[in-house]
């Protein structure tokens, strides 16, 4: 990389970290040009240059955290031997992932992210193809051998993902009354129970 490009990298970078700190800090009202800059130290035309605005920041700043949590879920699922593993391997992975990375978590699981997914499917799905398509493989080997019900992808994922995100989300709002390392123990099992044929 040409040192220009680095420092731009690394200017990028800087942005995508204070965002994240400024998020974690003030919420979303509190994402403005000038925390961001702030909490950079990066000029208002460099957050431009980077990201056109400060939606484009946090877009970026959304994708770059969905990118790393698909990246250890197809991790977890790479090391998988058998359909069960996986589901297991699933669901400690995102729910250890919240667990270290909590302010990261809160923004992916956000009424802005929610949004953002929503008006842009097509896009957030198209910049991690090359993460979600292995993890559909995997999913559709098992139905095609028989250990996972024989129901369309879409289906299964909901009933992989959809108590997992839920939990997820109960945690990250501060109720207490939610336990990820009990869910982690107890959600697997019932899991794999609706996906077994």
């Amino acid at each position: 990389m040409a040192p220009k490009q680095q420092r731009g990298a690394e200017t990028a970078g800087r942005l995508l970290d204070a965002a994240l700190q400024v998020y974690a800090d003030a919420g979303e009202q509190g994402v403005t040009v000038s925390a961001l800059t702030r909490a950079s130290g990066v000029s208002l035309g460099s957050l431009y240059h980077h990201f056109g605005s400060v939606d484009g920041l946090m877009n970026a700043l959304v994708v770059r955290w969905l990118g790393r949590l698909l990246t250890d879920l197809g991790a977890a699922l790479g090391r998988s031997r058998t359909a069960r593993t996986g589901i297991r391997a699933l669901v400690r992975t995102y729910l250890a992932f919240i667990q270290e990375h909590p302010d990261a978590a809160r923004l992916l699981h956000s009424s802005y992210a929610d949004r953002l997914g929503m008006e842009q499917a097509r896009q957030l799905r198209d910049a991690q193809e090359a993460r979600l398509s292995p993890m559909a493989e995997w999913l559709r080997q098992y139905i095609d051998s028989g250990e996972l019900a024989p129901l369309p992808l879409p289906l299964v994922e909901g009933l992989v993902m959809g108590p997992v995100v839920a939990t997820a989300r109960r945690w990250l709002s501060g109720v207490d009354d939610v336990d990820l390392d009990e869910a982690a123990r107890v959600l697997p099992d019932r899991i794999w129970r609706s996906l077994s044929a």
